[in-house]
Formats: structure tokens, sequence, C-alpha cells
């Protein structure tokens, strides 16, 4: 890029908020190819402007560094893009209304799967008098429910004799000691197991469909949690094409780790799709009880489960390093947590490793000892602010924990004053997409206000905290010169609003390398 290259694109008379400690704000970028060229006001960018440039006038609005989620399930996101959405009904009847529109579409005997119930009584006695051929399941907006119909429990061989499934409930009429439809936890195993599964031709639409989404909330970079090998075929197509809309990161299961397309990824060396490491279990989750504590759960006499051991953790740890990718580490429970401290204390005290930023997922349940030990050691947690709400009130963190252990559940305002670095992600579709709404539930969390941040701590996950996980952070994160030209444009300045309306901001402009893969409306920027 020389000083005379013109511009191919210029944003003008906005607010850019650069995340750069060096230059905070500015007016306008200028973009030559898929790099940053300039970064000032009006005035300093005119002179890269060129009769091929495309000029967008912002007319005031924001400009942010195009957002990093470091979270997010791709493929079964699109998959339940394809599904019944049910977040807007708000009765049993709009419930069946919605079912029977659906059904008249399908042929009998084709499941019916729904997303996005809320707090509605159903029962499979219901769903039965809208759709009693078609199998029927439908999952609730917060925590592992899912309601499912007679024909649904019949084809799972779920009776009155079947017993509950360890981590899970499967619950029953307590007078006739039938099976009502509602099945929690991992008793919904029992009936997604039998759902055929997608065709890969599906699957691929369903990632196209995702995509799309991502794009439109603002995410120029994603990383992509891997949970089963048909995936791994997704993206072996997806390492084909040469242009993609956003950035993959993959992250991988550990007992993957020697399939096939991952040396493809490896050896392909793609614009776009990356391998960022391997993600080793240490325990469950908290929503299961298999989480790994220090003492048992407030309400049944278990602390969950140990994946690993000390050792196996180093070991893999070892493995994942010596092929230049990062180790990632699942640990919910403060048991789990300190297994996992530990084991990255030995082995960086065996092995000084310039390549390793340790990177804990998901860690829930903390305390200050262990807040210490992620600083000294350097660890980053991963961290999606809307699982916070969803733990306390579907999961019923107080009753479950207990209110001291409670306290500390995902402290973000005592990790990142502590110095640890937090990135954030979604867990979409566990929880919704949207970075704003994410943000909106890590600035105004309603239990333990001690622990909300600032919309400053709030940005910096899914800007520049997340960009150095990835060590991108001299590509992707801020907005200055010599950078990659990932930028977000949208409706209102996050630092003026008022933080209970955060989760409306829209998405106006999305752009990755110098493209504009998304703008909502053509017609206001002119």
């Amino acid at each position: 890029m020389t000083s005379s290259a013109k511009a191919s694109l210029v944003l003008k008379n906005g607010t850019i908020i650069t995340m750069s400690r060096h230059k905070p704000k500015a007016q306008a970028v200028a973009i030559v190819n898929e790099k940053i060229a300039k970064v000032g006001t009006n005035d300093e960018v005119s002179p890269l402007i060129g009769p091929q440039t495309h000029v967008i006038n912002l007319n005031g609005k924001t400009v942010i560094p195009g957002l990093i989620d470091t979270h997010i399930h791709v493929a079964d996101f699109g998959k339940i893009l394809s599904w019944l959405d049910l977040r807007h009904a708000k009765s049993i009847l709009e419930v069946k209304e919605q079912i029977g529109r659906f059904v008249k579409k399908m042929p009998k005997e084709k499941w019916v799967i729904g997303h996005g119930l809320g707090n509605i009584n159903l029962k499979a006695s219901i769903l039965d008098e809208v759709a009693p051929e078609n199998p029927i399941i439908l999952y609730h907006q917060k925590g592992r429910t899912c309601i499912v119909n007679s024909k649904a429990l019949k084809m799972a061989g779920i009776t009155k004799d079947a017993p509950s499934p360890q981590g899970g409930e499967i619950e029953k009429d307590p007078i006739t000691g039938e099976p009502t439809g509602v099945l929690h936890e991992n008793a919904t195993d029992l009936v997604w197991k039998i759902v055929p599964q997608p065709t890969e031709k599906e699957l691929m639409e369903y990632v196209e469909s995702a995509f799309k989404k991502i794009v439109e909330a603002g995410l120029t970079t994603i990383h992509w949690i891997v949970t089963s090998t048909s995936e791994l075929g997704l993206i072996a197509n997806l390492l084909k094409r040469e242009q993609l809309p956003l950035r993959i990161r993959l992250v991988v299961p550990i007992n993957m780790q020697n399939h096939p397309v991952i040396d493809a990824v490896k050896k392909r060396g793609h614009p776009y799709i990356r391998l960022l490491g391997f993600i080793i279990f240490v325990d469950g989750s908290l929503s299961a009880q298999t989480a790994a504590l220090s003492q048992p759960y407030t309400n049944m006499p278990t602390a969950g489960n140990l994946l690993q051991t000390e050792e196996k953790i180093r070991k893999l740890m070892s493995e994942v390093l010596e092929n230049e990718l990062q180790p990632i580490i699942h640990a919910m429970g403060d048991r789990a947590i300190d297994l996992a401290l530990s084991a990255i204390q030995k082995f960086l005290e065996r092995i000084h490793h310039d390549k390793f930023r340790p990177i804990i997922e998901q860690p829930a349940v903390l305390n200050p000892e262990l807040i210490n030990r992620m600083k000294n050691l350097k660890v980053t947690a991963s961290i999606q602010p809307l699982c916070i709400i969803t733990e306390f009130e579907a999961w019923s963190a107080i009753q479950r924990l207990g209110q001291e252990r409670a306290r500390w559940l995902y402290p973000l305002k005592t990790l990142i004053s502590t110095g640890v670095r937090v990135c954030g992600g979604s867990d979409c579709p566990m929880e919704p997409l949207n970075p704003f709404a994410q943000i909106k539930a890590s600035v105004t969390r309603p239990y333990f206000k001690e622990e909300q941040v600032t919309i400053e701590e709030a940005l910096r996950m899914y800007t520049t905290n997340a960009a150095y996980t990835s060590f991108e952070e001299n590509l992707i994160g801020t907005i200055e010169e010599g950078k990659l030209a990932d930028l977000t444009v949208i409706s209102h300045n996050p630092y003026e609003i008022n933080p209970d309306f955060l989760d409306k901001i829209d998405v106006e402009i999305t752009i990755v390398g110098g493209n504009v893969v998304y703008q909502k409306n053509t017609s206001v920027f002119a």
C-alpha cells in the first residue's frame, strides 16, 4: 500500500470509537483494499478519496471495531433458524396456532422442532390436540428444558416406568405417574438423539443462514465451537471458497485432533478460516450439576465430576502446543478451575512457551484466591454474559449454590479490576446472538450488582480482549492504520445511550476486510 494509493472505501461524518488508547476517537476512516489506511478527521481523510472511492456519509452514526464472538455453535444456530420460532407466543392458544400453521406445510411423521418457548404451561396432551401424528419437540428460551408430545415420547421409549437419566429429569404426573412431556437437562437428549440428522446439503444451508444472521449482528470474527465431526465436513467445504462473509477461528474438541479435516485446515492457509485450538473438558455444566465443585451443591449430595486429572491436562496441553495451537480449558466449577490452574502452573514451571495464552472457558464458580491465581498465570476468562442471567433466573443459582458461592458466580468486575483479561461470547444458540444484549447483561446485571462492568470494559470483551485470545491484536480489535478493515456501524453511541436500551442498538453496516457484507438500509447512507 503506497502513500498515494486512493481509498476503496471511506466512512466520514461519524463518531469513530477506535478502542485504541493512542487515538480513542475520530471522525472518518479510509480503507485501501482490505486494510485501514487513515483514521482521523474528514479533512485528514479526504485526500485519499479518488474517483473510484465508495464514500459512505455516516450522518453522525457510530463506528466501532468489528465485534468478535469467542463462543458460538454455528451449525446448531443454523439448525435452529430452520425451526419454529416461539419467542413471541404469549399463550397456549398462540403456540397451538403456530404449530397448526407449521404442520400444514409438512408431511405426517415429520418432526416439528420449535425454540424460544416462554413461561407457558404446556404438556404432551396439549400438543397432541394440534398435531397428534407429527412428533413434536419444543425448547424453552432459558435453560435446557423441552416439551414433547405423546408421539415423541412413544418413539423415544419414555414411559411411566422410564427412570430419569443422571443429570436430567423426566417430569411425571404425581397421580398417574405418566410422563407429562416436560424434560429437563440430560433427559432432553432421550428425544433429541432419535431426531433424524439433517443431510450435508441441509447442514450447509443452515450454516449459510447462520452466517447471514451473524454479520447482521455486527460480528466480523467468530470462534466456532465445533461439537461434531459432521461440522468438520462442512468446514472442508468452506475451505474451497476463497471469499467468506466473516473470519472463522475454529475451536475443536481434543478427541477430534486427528481428524483429516484438521490437517487440511492447517495446510490450506485460508484467508478467513484458521484453527485456533482444541478444547479440553475438565468438568460438565452447572445446569446439569456436573460442574465440579469443592463442596456439594446445596440441593443435592453431589459435587459434580472431574473429567481429567492434572497430569492428563498437562499432557494434552503439551500435545496441542506442539502443533502451535491453543489449549482451551472448559472448567466451570471451582474444583475444576483449581485443577486447571494447577495444571497450567506446573506446565509453565517446566516449559516456557511464548505461544501459550491460557484460556479457561466458562469459569463460573470462582473465589478471590482463584481469581488472583488466574491473574498471576495470565489466564484469560472466556465468558458469555447472558449465561449469568440464565444461571440465576432459570437455574436458580442462589438456591443451588447458596448465597456465598452465588456471590462469586461469574464476577466480571472483580476479574477485570484484579487484572484478569475477559473475552466475551454468546454461547448462541443456547443464548441470544445479539452482542449488544450480551454487553447490556455485563453492564446492568441485576444479581450482585457490584459485579456490573463499564461500557468500556464490556466493549473490550468483544474487541481488544477477544483479538488477544487468537494472537490477532495487531490485526483486529481496534480501528487503527495498518489493521484489517473490520468495522461495525451502529445506530447509537453505546457510551451515550441509556444502558437499559443497549440491546436495542441496531447494526447499520458490517464491514469485513474492507467489504460491506451487510447493510441494513442502502438509502440511509448517501
